[in-house]
């Protein structure tokens, strides 16, 4: 399968939206728990920085990402970025391709450290790949994620220097 990630279109809207709230719908990565409609959708994704989408050879979305500053002003040098792959193609690389693609990207656009203020504890794939990738541990917030059966897991803090 090959996969190129561009900049997201309109046209792909639908399709970034369905992988989008299926995560959020899952509730066990993303700390949003409302879903996106059209014009949420299209608001939020055109707010970013930089939302790219991964596509196969039919131009089809496999999986997106959000790049954005993590914070405001004096911290504004700091990214952050969230990425999201259709269930069907998980275990595909796809994931890795965007984290990949969204260092390059940060550093095209200025800033200096890319920054994951939240990733869930049991998100093992996740944990595997931005340590492989050089991300490093800054430190665990005990139970600061909230699931739907009411359980806290543990969130981990993780940040590369671009």
């Amino acid at each position: 399968m090959q996969i190129n990630i561009r900049e997201y279109r309109p046209s792909d809207l639908k399709a970034m939206i369905d992988i989008w709230n299926s995560v959020v719908i899952a509730g066990n990565a993303f700390p949003q728990t409302e879903t996106l409609k059209e014009d949420s959708a299209r608001e939020f994704f055109g707010a970013q920085s930089f939302t790219g989408v991964a596509v196969d050879e039919k131009d089809r979305v496999l999986g997106l990402y959000i790049l954005h500053p993590n914070n405001v002003g004096r911290c504004s040098h700091i990214a952050n970025s969230s990425y999201a792959v259709h269930k069907d193609f998980r275990g595909n690389h796809i994931g890795e391709s965007l984290v990949r693609h969204s260092i390059v990207t940060a550093k095209q656009q200025g800033f200096k450290i890319l920054q994951f203020n939240a990733v869930v504890c049991n998100n093992l794939a996740a944990i595997k790949l931005y340590e492989k990738l050089g991300f490093v541990k800054v430190g665990v917030i005990p139970g600061g994620f909230k699931l739907d059966t009411g359980e806290f897991l543990d969130i981990i803090i993780y940040y590369i220097k671009l």
